[in-house]
């Protein structure tokens, strides 16, 4: 009984479209700030690192270098003040969390980006050269 109060209860304070994204990603968080009475958005983007939790407690740690010095943040995925995440890279990663990319420094803080696979309806059909063989020869 009180599970399914909880569950209730959470859904209600949880967004209705999450972007899926992955550890290793490169995202675009996009936060509202309220400076005095004015709204804007701030753009934090970075390699996501970690996520934690579940339901509406559900949490991610962003990792970015700025200046030389590395900084983290940890976001709420059901935030109100989150306006967008947008993926922009995918990487090959073979961890829950990336804590070993704080030890790391320039090039080596890099990651394998992942191909996107394109559905075989999606790609543009290529176009046939060279001699014709088979039927459409003996047809000429």
């Amino acid at each position: 009984m009180s599970q399914e109060l909880m569950k209730l209860v959470e859904k209600t304070s949880m967004k209705a479209e999450v972007p899926k994204f992955e550890i290793g990603d490169t995202v675009d968080v996009h936060c509202e700030i309220l400076e005095g009475d004015k709204k804007r958005i701030q753009v934090f983007s970075g390699v996501v690192i970690a996520r934690s939790g579940s339901g509406s407690r559900e949490m991610f740690t962003v990792r970015r270098i700025v200046q030389g010095e590395g900084v983290e943040r940890k976001f709420p995925l059901h935030s109100p003040r989150i306006a967008n995440i947008v993926v922009t890279r995918s990487a090959v990663v073979r961890r829950a969390k990336l804590y070993f990319l704080r030890d790391r420094v320039g090039k080596a803080v890099r990651l394998k980006e992942r191909r996107v696979e394109v559905k075989a309806e999606d790609k543009p059909k290529a176009k046939r050269r060279g001699r014709k063989r088979g039927a459409a020869a003996k047809a000429e």
